[in-house]
């Protein structure tokens, strides 16, 4: 068995993740450990208001959660009695016994798992302290339970991808979902999960989900009074649907909580700038024609590339999103080489050498111009003087252009001569 614990901020944000499996038949609650109820005699509110009336206890402490989850080997088998059965001594034994918690078992992995949402409030408004929880109280209990409920031990278990992702949102489509829910979830999961330093790296992280985060027009009433917008986008980024005003957001994603975390946020991404440096120049070793192809290229590594566009559709910017390890970086804060004019430098010489016929054909224009008699005196002397084919095309060229680009208009005549008069 392998236990990975997560303190989110907010335990909103662990129960929403459970829950909206739950409705997507994807998990199922199978355990309430410490409620009046059933799990499954409960709605989400009732699950939520057991949580809040601990927390509500405690306003100093700054993590209130514990998201919890067991991992087990893909070739064991386990009953929803023998699962709950497991939480519960792995809840005792960590010190969570006497706490609410749920208990949701997951379908949509390789391996059989569960996942456990706890509060750290206690009854008395003191809060149970998880520094190192995992390293000391958590892996007691785990080779324990390994011990007496005869698991695989996690020593011997496969190497499984078992992080916790408490962002588990797809594209919203206007019509086909609850609008304000919807908005709530993404902002929500977006703003707690990825790390941004400023508005257009936010709403790059947000577009890929068809949401964004509006500020109106610079001379209209919410733009002057630092207010802020969240909408729908359809397929083509038109804005969709009523506007839901961030104040009314129980996460409280206003401009000017966003902009404490923009402070916040950059000493905690600057580590993870060479990962996506390196997906990118691995990117062009596939060659792409254009930016579109690198786009998709990027894609594949769960990079989501936004092109920053001016009104007259003229690019002048790039922001990547690592998916992965869930962080916004312009192209040129990852350096000058990943600006979009560098980019498309890069592109266009790729292209240069990806062209076997290209040097060939300028070799065999050189050769024909070398063979035809009386061509630029001077290029004769160069070429007895060794000078390479290369430069001797580069002038020629550069002669023609000049004279096609020369407006006929502005070309000397020849002034005839005048023929001297017999009779004077």
């Amino acid at each position: 068995m392998v236990a990975k614990i997560n303190t989110p901020h907010r335990l909103l944000t662990a129960l929403n993740y459970n829950e909206n499996k739950v409705q997507k038949g994807k998990a199922e609650c199978i355990h309430a450990g410490n409620f009046l109820l059933e799990a499954n005699e409960m709605n989400f509110y009732q699950k939520l208001q057991r949580f809040e009336n601990l927390n509500k206890l405690n306003d100093r402490a700054t993590t209130k959660t514990v998201h919890i989850s067991l991992n087990f080997d893909p070739k064991e088998t386990f009953s929803k009695e023998k699962l709950s059965k497991i939480a519960c001594e792995y809840m005792n034994k960590i010190g969570f016994g006497e706490q609410p918690y749920l208990v949701y078992q997951h379908h949509d992995a390789g391996h059989p798992h569960i996942h456990i949402v706890a509060t750290t409030i206690q009854a008395d408004g003191s809060r149970i302290n998880t520094h190192n929880i995992g390293r000391n109280q958590s892996e007691k209990a785990r080779k324990e339970i390994e011990r007496s409920f005869n698991l695989v031990k996690a020593e011997h278990q496969k190497r499984l991808t078992l992080s916790l992702k408490p962002l588990d949102v797809t594209r919203l489509e206007y019509g086909k979902t609850e609008t304000k829910k919807s908005i709530v979830d993404v902002v929500t999961s977006v703003m707690n999960n990825y790390s941004f330093t400023s508005l257009p790296e936010f709403n790059a992280a947000l577009k890929q989900f068809n949401v964004i985060a509006d500020r109106g027009v610079e001379d209209g009433m919410i733009y002057k009074t630092g207010g802020l917008l969240y909408r729908l986008l359809d397929e083509a980024g038109n804005k969709v649907g009523v506007p839901i005003k961030a104040s009314s957001i129980y996460s409280k994603p206003t401009l000017a909580n966003l902009e404490k975390k923009f402070v916040l946020n950059q000493p905690a991404r600057e580590p993870l700038k060479q990962r996506i440096k390196t997906i990118i120049d691995t990117a062009f070793e596939s060659r792409p024609n254009d930016l579109k192809q690198l786009i998709t290229e990027l894609n594949k590594k769960q990079v989501y590339t936004v092109l920053r566009q001016n009104s007259e559709r003229r690019i002048y910017g790039i922001t990547f999103v690592d998916n992965h390890n869930k962080c916004v970086f312009n192209g040129s804060d990852l350096g000058k080489t990943y600006s979009v004019g560098a980019l498309q430098s890069r592109l266009t010489s790729n292209n240069e050498k990806a062209n076997p016929y290209q040097e060939q054909n300028l070799n065999n224009l050189s050769n024909s111009f070398l063979k035809a008699p009386g061509l630029l005196n001077q290029q004769e002397k160069n070429i007895e003087m060794g000078a390479k084919s290369e430069r001797f095309i580069d002038i020629l060229l550069s002669v023609k252009e000049q004279y096609e680009n020369t407006p006929s208009n502005l070309l000397k005549k020849k002034r005839k001569k005048k023929k001297k008069n017999r009779d004077q």
